[in-house]
């Protein structure tokens, strides 16, 4: 589908796509079905790979390529915690019982056991996953929190796909396209789930820049080598239209995303994202990492509690019986509910073809009335 080549030119040249709206690969909310109605409408769609078993990346794949021709991508995290998952057994054992003490506060209310054990390791599924990837030739492979490594992209390269690379550091742009990224994603600090950072930080220090002062500094840093891609609080076609103003080559969206009819979300995510308030925070009690959700009562009890999140994804592990309760259950202030900053604008839950086709329609019209992009 021919959506707006004349947008990005340069980003139609190396990712295949016409409309420079990529989609973020979102665990649990990006599978087969919202990466290929993305691709589709000529955008870049994503699969979620994070968490799956290998053959269940093969088959998510395959069913990718039986419902679009268009180029699509498949997300993984490179975080060292996770790539290399953590041994449970070297957690402090105060670390556990303090996380474990937040989450039995809540258990009661599911008729859930307490719990005081520490989690089982977690399975080494992102090196499964990369080789799936590889030997299936996805069109684009996407990463994000972490740089990718010179020796991976080259593999990468050597079977004809592209590597979009998410940062959230100008340090980490500049490494990502010495090491051969041929998209970089400028993530500020508005943007919904996780930060795209290699190790974690504090929670200061995962704040990070906003879109605004992210972007620019990335543009100027590699802009000349490698396309720049900004992502953090865009939600429709202003906000693209003001990325490309700014001299971005496109633009990558989440939680417009989650809210459509193709999304895995459940019904009541998608309702809380469109609807009432929809405050925002930084928490790293959902999963050990830190990430931007929804307020709810479990980020506020977390905060007030100063527990130390176990490392990797071992926290999610801990509270997968609590999480996954308030999830069966309905129950919206007790399961992560990823959410960027710029979340308050959504409104209905449309197709995500029409996200994108709305998208560039808005910014060819904004930006045909300001006098074009920024060169």
């Amino acid at each position: 589908m021919s959506t707006a080549p004349s947008l990005s030119p340069r980003l139609q040249k190396v990712l295949g796509i016409d409309a420079p709206v990529l989609q973020s690969g979102m665990g649990g909310v990006a599978g087969s079905a919202l990466a290929a109605a993305v691709s589709n409408a000529g955008g870049l769609g994503v699969l979620a790979a994070l968490r799956l078993t290998a053959d269940q990346v093969e088959a998510a794949i395959a069913e990718i390529r039986t419902a679009t021709d268009a180029p699509f991508g498949v997300n993984i995290w490179l975080h060292e915690d996770v790539r290399n998952p953590v041994d449970a057994a070297t957690i402090d054992d105060e670390v556990v019982s303090g996380s474990q003490a937040v989450m039995n506060g809540f258990r009661p209310r599911f008729d859930l056991p307490s719990r005081h054990d520490r989690p089982d390791s977690d399975a080494d599924l992102v090196n499964a996953a990369l080789e799936v990837m590889i030997a299936q030739r996805v069109p684009v492979f996407s990463a994000a929190i972490g740089v990718p490594e010179a020796a991976l992209i080259d593999r990468f390269h050597e079977v004809g796909s592209k590597v979009v690379a998410m940062v959230a550091t100008l340090d980490d742009a500049t490494q990502a396209a010495d090491n051969g990224a041929d998209v970089v994603v400028a993530q500020g600090t508005e943007s919904g789930g996780h930060r795209s950072y290699g190790t974690k930080h504090d929670r200061a220090g995962a704040t990070g820049s906003s879109t605004l002062t992210l972007v620019p500094q990335v543009i100027d840093a590699v802009g000349d080598r490698v396309p720049v891609v900004a992502a953090g609080g865009i939600v429709d076609g202003r906000g693209l239209a003001a990325m490309l103003a700014l001299g971005a080559d496109g633009v990558l969206l989440g939680t417009r995303f989650v809210a459509t009819k193709e999304s895995l979300a459940a019904d009541v995510y998608k309702t809380r994202l469109t609807t009432g308030d929809r405050t925002t925070t930084l928490t790293d009690g959902f999963t050990g990492q830190w990430a931007r959700v929804l307020t709810s009562e479990f980020t506020e009890r977390w905060e007030e509690s100063e527990a130390t999140a176990l490392p990797g994804l071992l926290q999610a592990s801990a509270g997968r019986d609590l999480f996954g309760a308030a999830k069966k259950a309905h129950d919206d202030q007790l399961q992560p509910l990823y959410a960027g900053a710029g979340v308050g604008s959504l409104k209905g839950i449309p197709g995500a073809g029409e996200v994108v086709a709305q998208i560039v329609a808005e910014a060819e019209d904004r930006l045909s009335n300001t006098g074009g992009r920024a060169s």
